[in-house]
């Protein structure tokens, strides 16, 4: 998908993303629980590389309701700096895996949140049709 469409899609997938976990679904048997968390740090470091001060305190799925009160509350900036960030084209910032081009941290941070939204999706569209469960912990021996 396409960096630009990404961008316009992300508030609709972190608004999908926040309802579909106030449900009760089983995210124990997913990577979510510890991936979101994860992103989230990502793309508040990324927010920061413009000069914006975007700084989550809570830990575990809880971050992903802190980012979007911030995010709502600063979404100017928020949109600033992303559209900033996925102007410029030589902007590079340090992670622990080396130097990485600012744009692409963004542009694979909005994938992640665009998928993420899309598998949560699915997950609770399945649980409410009464799909049985896809996984068995006993043994057919």
């Amino acid at each position: 998908m396409e960096a630009r469409s990404l961008y316009e899609r992300f508030e609709n997938n972190l608004n999908t993303l926040l309802e579909i976990l106030t449900h009760d679904i089983d995210l124990s048997r997913t990577p979510f629980e510890t991936s979101l968390p994860l992103e989230i740090n990502i793309l508040c470091a990324v927010l920061n590389t413009t000069g914006e001060h975007f700084e989550i305190k809570s830990t575990g799925i809880q971050s992903v309701a802190e980012f979007k009160d911030l995010y709502v509350h600063n979404k100017e900036h928020a949109s600033k700096a992303m559209e900033q960030i996925l102007n410029d084209k030589r902007s590079y910032m340090k992670t622990p895996e080396g130097t990485m081009l600012t744009k692409e941290m963004l542009i694979r941070r909005l994938e992640y949140f665009n998928e993420a939204a899309r598998v949560l999706n699915v997950m609770i569209t399945q649980k409410s049709l009464g799909s049985p469960l896809q996984y068995n912990y006993s043994s057919s021996k």
